[in-house]
């Protein structure tokens, strides 16, 4: 066990901390559900924005960069970095609209915008869904993550692991509510980032790095620098970087880079107390988590490939682990263990910090899904406030439980990526149209849905008995363009939504662009269709989408040059940055 006396008690003082909040949050989160899914609708943009990024900070993130870097160099990383243009959507073309439909879940939204037995159908199911199976699927990741540091850092078992942490986080979740759950993430966010940037800092100054001009300059590391991939090796450049820029961000379903917005992204925008603030808390998120975060993880684990080069090296530092979770994500912990005492317990902290984070979101959202979009509406509808907050922190509870169990059947962070990305693939443009055009009903929704999961099943289980292996590129590809197909021809095959529903949707949210001239006509009095075709400066839209990204993308690699030894390119890159978020500026109060 690596954690001294000091280390133990920034440890023990976190969980005392994290448990106060909740005490202290769940006066108000116990008087309706509206309090505990979304802390009241009244929350400014910078809590929910730092607890955006919070969430998407957990123990397998520096895992999986980690993963990613020793596997295919720096470059490797588009397959999340191209989320980016994800994120910008969002911002800029859906936190409004989101904010308008007052729905409590982005569940709800489905009988919002659909009717019929189809749309209580689609409700219904994706409550469960997401709520539980793919809940649990990210649990289980983050879970295994925290499991790997347990292992290294700590020295107990699996499952002490998940036990300390998973009922600290349990208890403060159901207790706090989303609330608790907000202002928890708020200090593990400082924490988290303090852990990596002290981590980057140990790692650099380890005895067989020898700091960072000769990290930048050492044999091993050669072609893992490059921000773009090798042109040369096609199949890496196909995969890491063509296909995420290109077709992965909106084509594929992925929990926090929903095209459109989703999951907890989107309810922290619905516990904004307005429009403006909704839309600033994912932009706030969008620049963090992409321009400023990744480059400790990084660093940490272009140090990794020096000290540990192969997992036998790993291996044989680590006996005692079980050599089934022994892969190159584990090497990210195993860099840990050179701490020194007080910058241990901060950095381990930090790390359970990020693993609670991203548990008590996704165990908050999952109970949502399961008391409003489905015991509420389908099992007791008239059921009392107190006894749907009951149901929700049972229902926290048995989603941890399922988590813990199936983390224990995981061997590294990059598998649970890969299956929640091929799960996904082709649904992810159905989340951005059914915002703007009004022919996309539940139906096709259920069928995009169904289709990419039996595609999923397919290349997984079957494929390979009768085939020649397709690469995942092209198994990625193939389920976009199946998945795609079905639900565009689902939709213009099919009865299209009520009109009176479509007409309600428009009338509340303003939803905007020539997809909705047709409801638009459908609309009686000059003054009903005003309202309801609102206001959208599309062109407004359009450059800030753009300059964001340049901004991002610009920040991003010009913090890398600086780190790598390229201070002309880095100079360079930053003035672009400078422009980018200059337009934003310049912009801001025709998007605003």
């Amino acid at each position: 066990m690596l954690l001294q006396g000091v280390d133990w008690l920034i440890l023990v003082s976190f969980f005392i901390l994290s448990l106060g909040i909740g005490l202290y949050s769940s006066r108000k989160s116990a008087k309706n559900i509206n309090e505990f899914f979304k802390a009241g609708g009244n929350l400014p943009w910078w809590i929910l924005g730092t607890s955006m990024v919070a969430t998407t900070f957990s123990t397998d993130t520096p895992n999986l960069v980690t993963d990613i870097v020793r596997k295919n160099g720096i470059s490797g990383n588009w397959v999340w970095w191209s989320f980016l243009l994800t994120g910008m959507l969002t911002v800029f073309f859906f936190a409004k609209l989101w904010k308008r439909s007052g729905v409590l879940t982005d569940i709800e939204f489905y009988e919002l915008r659909y009717s019929g037995k189809a749309a209580s159908f689609l409700r219904g199911f994706r409550a469960i869904y997401l709520g539980v199976f793919f809940n649990v699927v990210i649990i289980s990741g983050v879970s295994l993550a925290a499991i790997k540091i347990g292992t290294v850092l700590l020295g107990i078992s699996p499952m002490a692991t998940l036990m300390v942490s998973g009922l600290v986080t349990v208890i403060y979740s159901s207790l706090g509510g989303l609330r608790g759950v907000v202002f928890t993430d708020f200090i593990q966010f400082i924490l988290s980032l303090a852990g990596a940037t002290a981590a980057a800092w140990i790692a650099v100054n380890h005895p067989a790095v020898g700091g960072l001009e000769n990290l930048v300059n050492h044999e091993m590391l050669v072609e893992k620098l490059n921000f773009i991939p090798d042109f040369s090796n096609k199949e890496i450049f196909l995969t890491v970087f063509l296909i995420p820029l290109f077709i992965q961000w909106w084509s594929v379903w992925y929990p926090g880079s929903e095209p459109g917005g989703g999951g907890f992204i989107v309810q922290r925008m619905l516990a904004a107390k307005d429009e403006k603030n909704a839309l600033s808390s994912v932009m706030f998120f969008t620049i963090v988590h992409y321009a400023i975060r990744p480059w400790p993880w990084i660093i940490v684990a272009l140090c990794s490939i020096i000290v540990f080069p192969d997992l036998n090296a790993l291996r044989q530092a680590f006996p005692a682990a079980d050599p089934s979770i022994v892969q190159d994500d584990m090497a990210y912990p195993a860099m840990l263990s050179f701490m020194p005492v007080g910058i241990m317990g901060l950095v381990v902290t930090s790390l359970v910090a990020a693993y609670m984070s991203t548990l008590s979101t996704m165990l908050n959202l999952g109970s949502s899904y399961v008391v409003n979009d489905f015991y509420l509406r389908f099992i007791r509808p008239g059921a009392s406030q107190k006894h749907l907050i009951a149901i929700g922190r049972l229902a926290t509870v048995l989603i941890m439980l399922i988590g813990g169990y199936v983390a224990l059947q995981l061997e590294n962070a990059l598998q649970t990526f890969g299956i929640l990305l091929q799960i996904g693939a082709g649904t992810g443009l159905i989340y951005i149209l059914r915002w703007y055009w009004w022919r996309i009903n539940a139906l096709s929704e259920i069928v995009a849905m169904a289709v990419s999961f039996l595609i999923a099943l397919y290349f997984a289980f079957i494929h390979d008995h009768f085939f020649d292996p397709l690469s995942n590129s092209a198994e990625l590809i193939t389920g976009v363009l199946i998945t795609t197909t079905s639900w565009i021809l689902v939709a213009l095959l099919t009865p299209a939504t009520d009109k009176r529903v479509l007409k309600a949707f428009v009338r509340k949210t303003n939803a905007p662009g020539p997809g909705w001239k047709r409801v638009y006509r459908w609309m009686k009095g000059k003054e009903e269709q005003a309202a309801a075709s609102g206001y959208f400066d599309l062109q407004a839209a359009v450059l800030a989408f753009a300059a964001g990204i340049t901004g991002v993308y610009a920040f991003l690699f010009g913090t890398g040059s600086f780190l790598l030894g390229n201070p002309g390119q880095g100079l360079l890159l930053m003035l672009l940055a400078g422009l980018g978020f200059g337009a934003l500026v310049f912009l801001r109060k025709r998007f605003h």
